[in-house]
């Protein structure tokens, strides 16, 4: 048995589907590029034949990464297949996964299909597939609370038809970690070729269960985790990258295996995937929260100081987490920047750079220090956004105890300029109804949150909004050391998403 531990990221296509984290086709290839340098193995990009816009970001990943895998999810059906062929193709290191069902709750309610039946589009399926690439992976959806004897038949009857992977998922989150484990050892002991595939796992949160069921089923043999970056996903989400791949890292003497991971690219990855899909990091998340590392009271602060490891079980610098992060300031160069940004991962051209320089300028001379989270929100809000329509050019405020909140705003809506006032019930309220105004929008907003980026009492702050029109809905960020101006920011951020959305029908079905 191998003592290398696969890492299967599907944070692109399962975790893309939590309520409000889809992403565009450009903020996809940011997350694979990152992913490629974080070491993961394979790439679930997407499922090619949800839509257009999923099939368009597969092919774009497929045709720039060449280190990792990259996968494609189809059902087993022909028209499927062909589609995730089609989007994979140009990968250096194509897969496709292919799945069905196997639990007779699924296979009556779902799929209206006998035992036979699956057995059968599971053999036709993976064979197709073995026609376009030796890389197959079979997937028996809602394989914890499938009949063990018939899942091992599936199992087995994929191998036979060439499946190089075989992935049993916990779909529903239904399982417990020993329960677990022994489903895994019964599939290993009662699938006669099982040795002739790799047996991978796909845990769900639902129970808060995911990042201890992969590691059961690790040790019990399994040795490829199928995760996801901050355990983003459907419901309660998925099995957290970063929680495996450091427990396997921290406890070598319980898990003797490895992962080809470099966990000092966990932070800055985390913190990307957060600020891209405007899904917040808990502050108490294990690992890469605000609060994984921090300590308040007097007797852990004592011990900390002595020696570390008196109540850290990992050092932040493992995970890409600086104790030194004022780097930059004011009368930092050109140069210094670019390179600071190239250890980012940011690879700009030079007129990128120049418009993220001029962008620092302005906040360091706003703040003291620019820390590589404000560097991160320049990035994502000058280049890795869509084609603005409608852009802020100024914006007053007026409020107080004794006086009615009041905004003028200015914009420029396809280039022309326009401006106007309005009311609120508060300072962001009434900016936002001076901008509904301007671009004469019906949208509703489902969400709004406020967090900062750094510490201290000049840090940037972060605005996310959730926006609805129509039936789509679309996530706004805006960043800005003025909250009020950051809030302005993400609400025009909403709408210029939303009319990207109007244009490009297709990608309807997905929430940018």
């Amino acid at each position: 048995m191998s003592d290398i531990v696969k890492i299967f990221d599907t944070t692109l296509r399962d975790g893309e589907q939590s309520p409000g984290a889809s992403m565009n086709t450009a903020e996809k290839l940011r997350i694979a590029t990152q992913l490629e340098k974080l070491g993961v193995d394979v790439i679930e990009a997407g499922f090619p034949a949800a839509s257009e816009g999923d099939f368009e970001a597969v092919s774009q990943i497929a045709k720039k990464i060449t280190n990792c895998e990259i996968a494609g999810l189809c059902r087993t059906s022909k028209n499927d297949i062909d589609r995730a062929w089609a989007a994979i193709s140009h990968a250096a290191k194509p897969r496709i996964h292919t799945f069905i069902a196997t639990s007779d709750i699924h296979m009556k309610y779902k799929l209206n299909m006998g035992r036979e039946e699956v057995i059968r589009a599971t053999i036709e399926a993976v064979t197709y597939s073995k026609n376009f690439t030796d890389s197959v992976e079979f997937s028996a959806e809602d394989g914890s609370r499938s009949d063990r004897d018939f899942l091992c038949q599936v199992f087995e009857a994929a191998i036979s038809a060439g499946a190089t992977t075989i992935n049993l998922p916990d779909t529903v989150g239904y399982a417990i970690p020993h329960e677990f484990a022994e489903l895994v050892k019964y599939v290993i002991k009662n699938t006669s070729n099982i040795n002739k595939a790799l047996l991978s796992v796909h845990c769900h949160n639902d129970l808060g269960l995911a990042t201890a069921n992969t590691l059961a089923a690790i040790a019990a043999g399994a040795r490829q985790a199928e995760v996801t970056i901050n355990g983003i996903g459907e419901r309660a989400g998925n099995t957290s990258m970063e929680e495996v791949v450091m427990a396997l890292k921290t406890r070598p003497n319980f898990f003797p295996m490895t992962t080809n991971i470099d966990s000092t690219k966990i932070f800055p990855i985390s913190r990307l995937v957060s600020m891209i899909t405007g899904i917040i990091v808990q502050p108490n998340k294990a690992i890469v929260g605000a609060n994984a590392f921090a300590h308040e009271a007097g007797i852990h602060q004592d011990g900390v100081l002595k020696n570390p490891m008196t109540y850290e079980i990992m050092q932040p610098e493992t995970i890409g987490l600086s104790s030194n992060k004022l780097i930059l300031g004011k009368h930092s160069g050109r140069h210094a920047l670019k390179s600071h940004l190239k250890e980012m991962g940011y690879d700009l051209s030079d007129e990128e750079l120049n418009l993220i320089f001029s962008k620092f300028k302005e906040l360091a001379d706003k703040k003291k220090h620019v820390l590589d989270e404000d560097l991160e929100a320049l990035v994502n809000e000058g280049i890795l956004r869509t084609t603005d329509i409608f852009r802020l050019e100024y914006l007053h405020v007026s409020s107080g105890t004794t006086v009615r909140p009041i905004a003028g705003v200015t914009m420029k809506i396809n280039g022309r300029p326009v401006d106007g006032t309005a009311y609120g019930n508060g300072p962001i309220d009434a900016a936002f109804n001076a901008i509904a105004e301007l671009t004469r929008t019906k949208s509703d907003m489902l969400r709004f949150s406020v967090s900062a980026l750094t510490g201290g009492t000049d840090a940037q702050g972060e605005v996310t909004v959730r926006l609805r029109e129509n039936g789509l809905v679309a996530l706004g960020r805006g960043v800005d050391a003025d909250i009020i101006t950051a809030s302005a920011k993400a609400y025009i951020n909403g709408l210029n998403r939303l009319e990207y959305l109007k244009e490009k029908p297709y990608l309807a079905s997905e929430v940018l």
